[in-house]
């Protein structure tokens, strides 16, 4: 019998100084789009909820004041849970979405944010979401596509060549781990692939520069990912200076396209 592969480790870890600045870059980010998308489609009073990946646990608190006065619950998940913190409504567990098993049918709601595309086995996982789900029930993913954020604005060629060379070593070190980066673009297919019905896509998509939390992301993987760029051909010293480069003025770039999907379970008399 042959040894089993080990999983790739995690690209991301919680419980350091650079993960909590990252959750804060991604809060500032993307929560302006996905609160009001879960406010829209009427997470309120009495929906039991679900998140996978939940980090620093912003969405899940959120959420946890909308739903909980209705006798409502969340319960927020990661492999690493150690920043999420119970409350009111809130429940907190570990769980490997890839390998752990979840109830079917038990939630109004789940929602995961930039996770799926660091899954190897996403539309895997993606199914065991959708069976997560009462009939009629709602999920939301929100994903990246990274294959389209060049540099608009630099102080000379050398510095866009650096920022370039930047990016594709990050997507090099996420595809080594098992990662899609360019994932966010196929999330609508595969939730229709997994059975969901009125899928509804959100698109949006920005100009990065020093005050913006998503070049702030950006920033915060020079330090975080450190290791994992180097050994994809970066030196330390190119990523001090692409560091720095962020913290030019008069730096311009586009952001990723960040993608906000909803799609439902259908009920058990094919409708809603």
């Amino acid at each position: 019998m042959s040894a089993a592969v080990p999983a790739p480790r995690r690209v991301f870890g919680n419980g350091t100084a650079h993960s909590r600045d990252q959750q804060r870059c991604l809060a500032a980010a993307y929560d302006p789009v996905t609160l009001p998308r879960l406010a829209a489609a009427g997470a309120g009073p009495g929906w039991h909820c679900l998140e996978i990946g939940a980090g620093g646990g912003g969405i899940a608190r959120w959420l946890a004041e909308r739903v909980a006065p209705g006798g409502g619950s969340v319960l927020a998940t990661d492999i690493d849970p150690r920043d999420l913190v119970p409350g009111p409504g809130l429940e907190v567990a570990t769980l490997d979405v890839a390998r752990d098993p979840l109830p079917d049918a038990a939630y109004d709601l789940v929602v995961g944010r930039l996770v799926l595309q660091h899954v190897p086995s996403r539309d895997a996982v993606l199914r065991k979401l959708v069976r997560a789900l009462k009939p009629g029930g709602l999920l939301q993913i929100d994903e990246i596509d990274a294959s389209y954020e060049p540099p608009l604005l630099t102080p000379d060629p050398a510095a866009e060549e650096l920022y370039v060379r930047f990016l594709a070593a990050k997507t090099a070190a996420m595809r080594a781990a098992g990662g899609d980066p360019h994932w966010g673009r196929r999330v609508p297919a595969a939730m229709r692939a997994a059975g969901l019905t009125g899928i509804d896509v959100h698109l949006a998509i920005g100009v990065r520069h020093a005050e913006d939390p998503g070049l702030g992301l950006q920033l915060n993987h020079t330090r975080n990912l450190r290791g994992r760029l180097v050994a994809q051909g970066m030196t330390e010293e190119e990523l001090d200076r692409v560091g720095e480069l962020m913290c030019d003025p008069s730096f311009r770039a586009a952001s990723s396209v960040f993608y906000s999907v909803q799609g439902r379970r259908p009920d058990r008399e094919g409708g809603r």
